[in-house]
């Protein structure tokens, strides 16, 4: 969104497009009800509403380890003894990956409990914990001052790197998905590809500035931002990437977790 909020292409940009922001999952239920025309939205939507397109280009993904998607278990007992998750319900696209490699590849039932992102509290209630986002980084960060302060040992499984492992494709968590018929016109689609893709290279180009910006919202060092900007975020729909979304689209299927999406709506 680099462009979005930046000189010089914020104001020609704020003309063409009226920015609200609000949690993906909103993005999706507000384009299913056609009062948004276009959003970053989780995968999920995409099997959910048969009227939205995937725009090119752009992706919300991971090619190995994303360290703010997090699975964590007591060490003691592992990750087949979990029978109970307590998860962070702030993704969709999160929580279907991880009941796809609960009933695919970990062989485990587990029971999904909707829940706060407080670590504590979420394994005082249930065997392991779903963290999504910052509660996941800052969990890494102090992951040794709670063992110090608990004297229990936990495994931080990062989903990124086990469904890389299980399945040898990237991780994708969001797409920009638009309603076909919000674009009047060829040159329109044209348009709106040039100014996400130009957006987002432009954010790529500016890591060091958004490090110190973010570092300043949460309670994150600057380094941890900027690595993770950096190395553990893949922002390009490349080949890899549509082949790990077909594929997710087929194991969600066959777990009964979403409809059947024969072939990727792209636009």
């Amino acid at each position: 969104m680099w462009d979005f909020d930046h000189p010089p292409l914020a104001v020609p940009l704020a003309a063409r497009y009226d920015i609200e922001s609000m949690m993906p999952a909103q993005c999706a239920e507000r384009l299913t009800d056609g009062t948004a025309d276009l959003g970053l939205v989780p995968i999920t939507a995409f099997a959910q509403s048969r009227s939205l397109r995937m725009v090119p280009g752009c992706a919300i993904a991971s090619k190995g380890a994303i360290r703010s998607l997090l699975l964590v278990f007591r060490a003691a007992t592992g990750l087949k003894a979990v029978r109970s998750i307590a998860a962070d319900t702030s993704s969709r696209a999160t929580l279907a990956y991880v009941q796809i490699m609960s009933k695919q590849f970990w062989q485990i039932r587990a029971t999904f409990v909707p829940y706060a992102p407080d670590l504590d509290a979420m394994l005082a209630a249930c065997d392991a914990a779903l963290l999504i986002g910052d509660p996941a980084l800052l969990a890494l960060e102090n992951r040794d001052a709670r063992r110090f302060r608990t004297g229990e040992e936990l495994l931080y499984l990062d989903l990124g790197t086990e469904w890389h492992k299980c399945t040898g494709l990237p991780w994708i968590s969001a797409l920009w998905g638009v309603r076909e018929e919000a674009l009047c016109s060829a040159g329109q689609r044209d348009q709106l590809v040039d100014d996400l893709l130009g957006s987002r290279d432009a954010g790529l180009a500016h890591i060091d500035e958004l490090a110190n910006e973010w570092a300043m919202h949460i309670e994150v060092p600057r380094a941890t931002i900027h690595t993770y900007l950096s190395k553990n975020i893949h922002y390009v729909l490349d080949d890899e990437c549509l082949t790990g979304l077909r594929r997710f689209y087929e194991l969600a299927a066959e777990c009964g977790m979403l409809p059947e999406l024969a072939e990727l709506p792209l636009l």
